[in-house]
């Protein structure tokens, strides 16, 4: 049953570094972005809002598309970064962290807003009045008051990368030991005759993973929760 076949575990072993890797690329921005979102106004703010979250509505494989236009190698981000750096997104793994990152940022943006808006801001206040500054307030105050919202932000980020399908296998394809992730073996496996069982194994390891992923997220948010509301 459990019988993983060399293919299937490179395939579990690539989701995973994808995912990671998406994940902790996009966390700076994330948390960025978040405490833009939370902490200020500015013109175009509901615009910018839209656009953020455009691609948790978007079918995925017009965010794939568009990647391939923009960093294929005719496009004009790709033929850049081929020319000037010899490096390449698509059709290489990095292509699938990147359609990964860009499916999976909405989530982590929400969460991490969200628990940046919770922090009281007289703390923020308290601090800047003794004398810290901007960056310093941010550091020692906020962040560390809204680490569960990043974690849980993270997680959900980590488990949409790991799950993303659609983007991924339009940017990169599904070329084994490069760009198939779990998702592109499983929907591999559900074209030959003989392929339920390894279905089966890569869904249960995906449902396994995913599980984990986002209870250990629902639990962050109502510890969160529960400490504000002391």
């Amino acid at each position: 049953m459990f019988d993983f076949s060399p293919a299937e575990l490179t395939a579990i072993a690539l989701s995973l570094k994808v995912a990671a890797v998406a994940t902790l690329g996009s966390l700076p921005l994330g948390i960025a972005m978040g405490w833009l979102l939370a902490r200020t106004r500015f013109p175009g703010k509901l615009l910018f809002d839209t656009l953020l979250y455009l691609p948790l509505v978007l079918p995925p494989v017009v965010t794939g598309y568009a990647l391939l236009i923009l960093f294929g190698t005719q496009g004009a981000v790709g033929r850049f970064l081929s020319e000037y750096f010899h490096f390449s997104f698509a059709f290489r793994w990095t292509g699938a962290a990147l359609a990964s990152a860009i499916m999976g940022f909405p989530l982590m943006v929400r969460a991490i807003r969200l628990s940046i808006e919770a922090v009281d801001r007289r703390l923020e206040q308290a601090a800047s009045t003794l004398g810290a500054n901007r960056w310093r307030v941010f550091f020692g105050v906020t962040l560390p008051l809204a680490w569960p919202g990043l974690v849980a932000g993270a997680v959900l980020s980590f488990a949409k990368a790991l799950g993303e399908f659609g983007a991924t296998i339009t940017f990169v394809s599904n070329i084994p030991g490069e760009t198939q992730t779990l998702s592109s073996a499983i929907y591999g496996l559900m074209q030959v005759p003989d392929g339920e069982s390894g279905v089966l194994r890569l869904a249960l390891v995906a449902v396994a993973i995913s599980f984990a992923a986002v209870f250990a997220s629902e639990w962050l948010v109502q510890r969160q929760r529960r400490e504000t509301h002391r």
